[in-house]
């Protein structure tokens, strides 16, 4: 089975089992991790899924995602809202990092 690899704000790292067809964020809420807190459930409207996405194979942001990272004191290059990465087969491996709370 595909895995995701998640690290926590605390530094710790969980494996997960992950499942195409859902996004990076319904794997990390659904394992249990609740400080993903993901409030608007996957709409693309509050960025508490913020996340680091350690290699470049998840995409760019869109523009409705990228206008609301842009309000996160958190920001870097590599910063995605997990609700909007899919998780396909390709993403096997997918390293990220869950963003400070801002």
């Amino acid at each position: 089975m595909a895995e995701i690899i998640v690290t926590t704000r605390d530094g710790s790292e969980r494996t997960l089992a992950a499942k195409p067809g859902l996004s990076v964020m319904e794997i990390i809420r659904d394992a249990g991790i609740d400080e993903l807190l993901a409030l608007c459930g996957g709409c693309c409207s509050c960025a508490t899924c913020h996340v680091y996405v350690e290699a470049g194979n998840a995409g760019a942001a869109g523009a409705d995602e990228a206008d609301l990272l842009d309000s996160s004191d958190h920001k870097q290059a590599n910063s995605r809202l997990s609700c909007q990465i899919p998780f396909t087969a390709a993403l096997d491996g997918l390293r990220v990092t869950i963003a400070p709370e801002d």
